[in-house]
């Protein structure tokens, strides 16, 4: 029997449930996540080239979205939002205008982060410090490393702040760290960039998944915000993403834009058609986005519930040890705290297997499964001790 907890393709878990419904319905924009087969409105089916920065409404629901319907910001006109091609590339978009005209070129990431970020930052050319983040002691957050950290970080840099649902170690602050965070940036003169890849998969909320970005627009200030719509509506193929940057001004705004279209021009041009379609049918079409939601919702429920399980399941074993980091880490990752010695031991003996840090995917793990991990993982960790 094999276990792949570093399962990423959340697809195949997502939406599973309304795949006939949406085949058999009538209306105009009909999607099936699972399959990927699309039924776009009439005008959506030309293949004209989309402008450098992609499709207008695209770009509006987006940022309505991430920043929330009635955002001052977006009604001052302080906010600019290019299509990109899905969260790398808004990261790389952002990662390059920044290292073009922004005075400073240092950028902190959390240790650890997702492994893509150094090499989306550094390409652009923005050197790379690391500020604390995961304490493995406590399988939580090293909250006053990260203080003392950014406290001492220099005036103008950028840091990178994971939304919701930290990738690879599933912990995030909590509403009164962020906003002592928030304080500690504005005071330091910080420039936030945050990557949000999982809004509505970590609480089921998406307003709750985004407080931390409207935080830090509530208080007028600039950001940097990456979305990515591959695991939150299964669409990974279609690579569709967007890059909002809130500014002072709506003249600021209106600059930023120009630089932006200075900075995708000589990189791909102008983004396809086909995954802002497919969003842009979701989000203004009321039945399609409450059926999303209530998915999402769904699949939010279920990660918290297979957390739960493979917690109970430690517990009544009696396995050595405190894991109710577990439970206490959220969304799709969880850093489960076992050595690289005992991951090989489950890999070699229990055909399990994960990354050499211990990170597992809640995702590719079923209910099914987790009486087996949890005897692999009593069997391991007894056998160490």
């Amino acid at each position: 029997m094999a276990i792949l907890c570093f399962i990423t393709f959340l697809e195949l878990l997502i939406f599973q449930s309304t795949r006939q419904q949406l085949l058999t319905t009538r209306t105009p924009a009909r999607i099936s996540y699972t399959w990927g087969l699309v039924f776009i409105e009439q005008r959506f089916a030309d293949k004209d080239y989309l402008p450098i920065t992609g499709m207008a409404e695209f770009n509006k629901l987006s940022a309505e979205l991430i920043f929330g319907f009635g955002s001052p910001a977006i009604k001052e006109n302080r906010v600019t939002t290019v299509q990109c091609v899905s969260g790398c590339g808004s990261l790389r978009v952002g990662a390059e205008l920044l290292a073009k005209h922004d005075g400073h070129h240092v950028v902190y990431l959390p240790e650890p982060t997702y492994g893509n970020h150094p090499n989306l930052l550094s390409a652009a050319g923005l050197s790379l410090k690391t500020y604390r983040y995961y304490d493995p002691k406590t399988h939580g957050l090293d909250f006053q490393g990260l203080l003392e950290d950014l406290g001492t970080a220099s005036t103008g840099a950028i840091v990178l702040f994971q939304a919701s649902g930290h990738n690879p170690t599933g912990v995030d602050p909590t509403r009164q760290q962020w906003e002592q965070i928030r304080q500690l940036v504005r005071l330091r003169g910080l420039l936030p960039f945050f990557d949000c890849a999982y809004q509505g998969l970590v609480s089921g909320s998406l307003d709750a998944d985004a407080q931390s970005i409207r935080m830090f627009v509530c208080d007028s200030g600039e950001c940097l915000v990456a979305q990515s719509y591959s695991k939150t509506m299964g669409l990974y193929g279609e690579r569709i993403g967007s890059l909002s940057i809130v500014c002072k001004t709506a003249d600021v705004a209106r600059r930023v834009e120009s630089h932006l279209k200075l900075v995708i021009r000589p990189f791909y041009s102008n983004p396809p058609i086909h995954g802002a379609a497919i969003v842009t049918a979701i989000l203004k079409d009321r039945d399609l986005y409450n059926e999303w939601t209530t998915e999402l919702k769904a699949m939010s429920d279920r990660l918290a519930k297979v957390r739960q399980q493979l917690y109970s399941a430690l517990c009544s074993r009696g396995t050595p040890g405190d894991w109710s980091h577990i439970i206490r880490q959220v969304g799709m990752y969880t850093f489960t705290g076992l050595t690289e010695e005992q991951i090989d031991f489950l890999t070699k003996e229990y055909h399990i297997y994960m990354s050499s840090d211990g990170r597992i995917n809640i995702g590719g793990l079923s209910s099914k499964a987790v009486p087996y991990l949890a005897d692999a993982i009593h069997n391991v960790v007894t056998r160490t001790i």
